[in-house]
C-alpha cells in the first residue's frame, strides 16, 4: 500500500558528492519520520540519518558535517546529499518512513525502500 522508490545512487572518487533521493507512493495520509539507513557487506544496517516532518533532523557521528537530509513534504520525497565522500561510506543506502495511511481506518507502520549502492573508490 506504500511505495519508497529510491535512486540516485552510483560510483564516485573518494571527496567526491552523490544525491540519492527517495519518493513515497501509496494511499498516504500522512509521514512522519523518514530517513536513510545504509549496510555495507558483512554489517549490520546503521543509521545514517533522519528528517522529522517539522523538518529536525539527526544523524550519525560518521557523516556529521558531511551529508545533508532534506526532505519535500508536498512530494513526499526525502534526500540524501553526501560531500567529501570516503570509500567508508560504500554501502547500500536504504530509504525508511514512518507512514499513516487510511483505508477504513488508519495504520501506522514503518516502510523501505529497495536500496540504492553507492560506491566510493578511493
Amino acid at each position: 500500500q506504500v511505495q519508497l522508490v529510491e535512486s540516485g545512487g552510483g560510483l564516485v572518487q573518494a571527496g567526491g558528492s552523490l544525491g540519492v533521493s527517495c519518493a513515497a507512493s501509496g494511499s498516504i495520509f500522512s509521514i512522519n519520520r523518514m530517513g536513510w539507513y545504509r549496510q555495507a557487506p558483512g554489517t549490520q544496517r546503521e543509521l545514517v540519518a533522519t528528517i522529522s516532518s517539522g523538518g529536525t533532523t539527526n544523524y550519525a557521528d560518521s557523516v556529521k558535517g558531511r551529508f545533508t537530509i532534506s526532505r519535500d513534504n508536498a512530494k513526499n520525497t526525502v534526500y540524501l546529499q553526501m560531500n567529501s565522500l570516503k570509500s567508508e561510506d560504500t554501502a547500500v543506502y536504504y530509504c525508511n518512513a514512518l507512514v499513516t495511511i487510511y483505508t477504513t481506518i488508519y495504520r501506522t507502520n514503518y516502510y523501505w525502500g529497495q536500496g540504492t549502492q553507492v560506491t566510493v573508490s578511493s
